[in-house]
């Protein structure tokens, strides 16, 4: 699986970093899976402003950075969004970045790992449905975390093992959501080779 894993802000001091390491860290542990790792604060891509949609426009012209993004997007067979609450939604750089796509995430399965007051949920809920209008599937496993990051991950993005061991803590909630994910990839991925005409239809 072609994993990419998108960390949703560029604020500086941000904590979803710390966070993102900790996904990445988990991902690693899937059989068969290669990461590309999508942090957000290095693509400056300027607001969307195009002057049709996306899928309508047929002479886009995208800044490299943009460019870039959207090839990254492409190349994967499944997406992980790690992103922080800002006022019950996402970041507006994460809205942004995703107003661009076009079909890059067509049939490819979506997942979130939200932070925050409450764990990221309203932020995670918005994003499933503006993933859904790009055509992308949103899977129904999500990770909310509702603790203060700082507290019990460490730089490096390990989880402190009290929380750890949580039965219904948030390292279980993140091993069901990537084990799902690599599911719905397994599947999806080669319907999508076998019926490329029904991708950008």
């Amino acid at each position: 699986m072609k994993l990419a894993i998108i960390i949703g802000s560029t604020r500086p001091g941000r904590v979803t970093e710390r966070l993102a390491r900790w996904v990445i860290n988990e991902a690693k542990e899937l059989p068969q899976t290669e990461l590309d790792i999508i942090d957000l604060v290095d693509y400056d891509m300027p607001l969307f402003n195009e002057t049709s949609s996306p899928r309508y426009n047929s002479n886009r012209q995208l800044s490299e950075p943009v460019r870039e993004f959207l090839a990254k997007l492409d190349s994967s067979e499944a997406v992980i969004m790690v992103t922080p609450e800002y006022n019950h939604s996402m970041p507006a750089v994460l809205k942004n970045a995703l107003d661009y796509v076009d079909w890059q995430l067509s049939k490819k399965p979506i997942a979130f790992v939200g932070h925050g007051t409450v764990g990221g949920a309203r932020a995670i809920e918005h994003l499933k449905n503006i993933v859904s209008e790009t055509k992308g599937l949103p899977i129904p496993e999500s990770v909310a975390f509702t603790m203060r990051v700082n507290d019990v991950l460490s730089e490096e993005g390990v989880l402190s093992e009290e929380i750890k061991s949580q039965q219904y803590g948030p390292q279980t909630a993140l091993d069901i959501m990537l084990k799902e994910l690599a599911w719905y990839s397994a599947v999806l991925t080669p319907a999508r080779s076998k019926t490329p005409d029904l991708v950008t239809a």
